[in-house]
């Protein structure tokens, strides 16, 4: 029986079809979201900017915030542990128009944010998640008159002896979040073993009111139709699964259509593909005022450290050789680039000889622990306010 989809309702506007690019830093920065988007639909979402640095005026973070000419929803994660913080950068944002949706993140595991009480950590204190979760959508509303949304995503828990999904997601839609979505994963599994589906069908089952979404191991658009069928989720959100592989929004557009699913790219379409992504940098910078320019298809000066990681990601699964992998790994000019790409001309036929989920793109470990603050497990209704460390974190993770 096909799976049946709908188009997400997010405030005034829909997302069609029902997918998200996930936030992730050093990685959706605007040309990789114009990139995903123009193969296929959703909602692609801005790296993380810290509340407290906006507030406090960093420059850095204030970059972050800036949106391409072409991002039909202006759609931002932002990261916060005091309430007082986060509704005065809400007011910023969006009395200022900058943003059309806010999206909430507890799910990072990273140490340097769960050691002080964030990310995953901040979902175990309950009364700190509603002051949170509340002070945002109360922000929000009020400069905007309701028309810029609040969405949350979270862990299933710091361990399966410390499961909070179900509470985060009762204590967000009773403060006012407009959809609700589980990463399938406690903080301690990080990003292994499998995601455990299961628990967004759990979640599904309690949450009527507002659309769930799900995430976790969906690398191919097979992945997306299983979990909608398992799960009965309203949409997915897509991370590792996309790195490197832009062209999945496509694919998943396509089976969410009912449409045959466009095949993986041959290594010739990826270097298009290649190409098209390094464009969008160059524009960038200039749309951005940040000095870079392509003199020519792929001349010129450009920063290209930040896009290694991008262009391994990009080779992964193709015939290409070691010694194309370690000049990739180390290209400094576009020029230097360029020729590395028409090197692969010959193989340009040549499609991928290993399964997008078999190839691992970014952390696929489990943690050996949760690093949390000295007492946190002991009361999940501690009346908690989190010391200025929690706050003391670069935008963009």
């Amino acid at each position: 029986m096909p799976v049946t989809v709908r188009p997400l309702d997010l405030g005034p506007f829909r997302v069609d079809p029902p997918v998200v690019l996930a936030p992730m830093a050093g990685v959706t920065d605007a040309p990789f979201r114009v990139l995903c988007a123009g193969f296929g639909g959703g909602l692609f979402v801005n790296q993380m900017v810290t509340a407290r640095a906006l507030v406090e005026n960093h420059p850095t973070s204030w970059a972050l915030t800036r949106f391409h000419p072409r991002e039909s929803v202006r759609s931002l994660q932002l990261y916060g542990t005091d309430p007082g913080y986060l509704s005065e950068a809400v007011r910023r944002l969006v009395g200022d128009g900058r943003v059309d949706h806010l999206d909430l993140n507890f799910g990072c595991p990273a140490a340097k944010v769960t050691r002080n009480g964030g990310g995953a950590a901040l979902a175990f204190k309950r009364r700190l998640l509603r002051r949170v979760v509340e002070a945002v959508v109360t922000a929000a509303d009020a400069e905007s008159g309701g028309l810029v949304p609040v969405t949350v995503k979270f862990r299933m828990g710091i361990d399966d002896d410390h499961l909070t999904y179900l509470d985060t997601a009762r204590i967000s839609v009773e403060e006012g979040a407009a959809w609700v979505a589980l990463h399938a994963r406690t903080a301690l599994q990080h990003y292994a073993p499998t995601a455990r589906w299961e628990a967004i069908a759990e979640l599904v089952a309690a949450v009527d009111s507002v659309p769930v979404l799900g995430n976790g191991d969906v690398f191919t658009a097979a992945d997306a139709l299983a979990m909608f069928e398992r799960t009965g989720c309203d949409g997915i959100v897509i991370g590792r699964g996309c790195l490197g592989r832009p062209w999945l929004f496509g694919q998943l557009d396509d089976a969410l259509s009912g449409r045959p699913v466009r095949p993986e790219p041959t290594l010739g379409e990826v270097v298009d593909t290649i190409r098209r992504h390094l464009a969008l940098i160059v524009e960038w910078g200039e749309l951005t005022g940040d000095g870079l320019h392509l003199d020519g298809p792929l001349h010129g000066t450009v920063r290209l450290a930040p896009f290694r990681k991008h262009l391994a990601w990009y080779l992964k699964g193709y015939p290409v050789g070691g010694d194309v992998r370690r000049a990739a790994g180390q290209v400094s000019s576009l020029d230097e680039l360029d020729r590395l790409l028409d090197g692969l001309t010959p193989l340009a036929d040549t499609r991928p000889v290993a399964e997008p989920a078999t190839i691992a793109r970014s952390h696929h470990h489990a943690l050996k622990r949760v690093a949390l603050p000295d007492g946190w497990l002991d009361d999940p209704d501690e009346d908690i306010r989190l010391s200025a460390a929690a706050e003391a974190l670069v935008s963009g993770g």
